[in-house]
């Protein structure tokens, strides 16, 4: 095979599994993974949406099978906190759990989980998400160390605000405040989200495991620059370059 062709479907030959995958990200994520050359496995809850994207991949000239799928067994729970620790952290934990022993026995493989930059700063008022996001990274980060010797290698994506399914029923007032709030002063798409997905799990990263990568337009790089106007004010910057020069 050319070079061309290796870069156009980097991940021929091998399976994806992807949880979440009937609507928002997953399902964009599951697209990404048949495009780049990968049988997918669709999981989530909602068997009907699942057989539909799988005939969509299909369709599309893809390989995809439909597995409904509940990652919080064998004990969910309905409850805020239980509820997003069954879903977030203790959902991941599971899936790692039968994911990692299939990968040795065929010889390594990589493993991308979803996260949030909530799980990377605190957000008010969320706390069972934030706390359970930040497990996630914490968890990915013991499993890369775990078996990096063994050809696993495992990461995390922490996507900010992203237009899913949630906050296109939100509005468009809400998808306009969240823009204003990052420095790109946009909101992300699926699809930048699941790119990064496919780069992650393809041998073009395969020197990289153990980290957490924000996909969020610039939202935790720091606090952008103010200006405070009125007489006698100095916008930021502007003394230390003054002084500079």
């Amino acid at each position: 095979m050319d070079n061309a062709s290796d870069n156009h479907r980097p991940l021929d030959g091998r399976v994806a599994i992807v949880t979440g995958a009937s609507r928002g990200i997953g399902a964009a994520t599951a697209h990404a993974y048949a495009a780049a050359g990968a049988a997918v496995a669709l999981a989530a809850r909602d068997g009907s949406r699942l057989e539909a994207l799988a005939g969509d991949i299909e369709s599309a000239g893809g390989r995809a099978i439909a597995v409904p799928t509940d990652v919080t067994d064998p004990a969910a729970a309905v409850e805020d906190f239980d509820g997003s620790y069954a879903a977030n952290l203790r959902g991941t934990f599971l899936c790692m759990k039968f994911e990692i022993p299939a990968m040795l026995a065929s010889g390594g493989g990589a493993i991308v989980n979803m996260a949030s930059t909530a799980g990377l700063e605190a957000v008010s008022g969320l706390a069972s998400y934030v706390a359970t996001k930040h497990g996630i990274v914490g968890l990915s980060k013991v499993a890369a160390l775990d078996y990096a010797a063994q050809g696993i290698r495992v990461n995390v994506v922490a996507p900010g605000p992203i237009l899913t399914e949630r906050l296109e029923a939100a509005g468009e007032e809400a998808q306009q405040m969240a823009a204003k709030a990052m420095p790109m002063q946009r909101i992300g798409t699926t699809a930048e989200v699941s790119s990064t997905v496919v780069w992650l799990s393809s041998d073009a990263s395969s020197f990289i495991t153990g980290t957490t990568l924000p996909i969020d337009g610039g939202k935790l790089a720091g606090t952008p620059a103010f200006s405070v106007t009125g007489a006698g004010t100095t916008p930021p910057g502007q003394a230390e370059r003054g002084a500079a020069a």
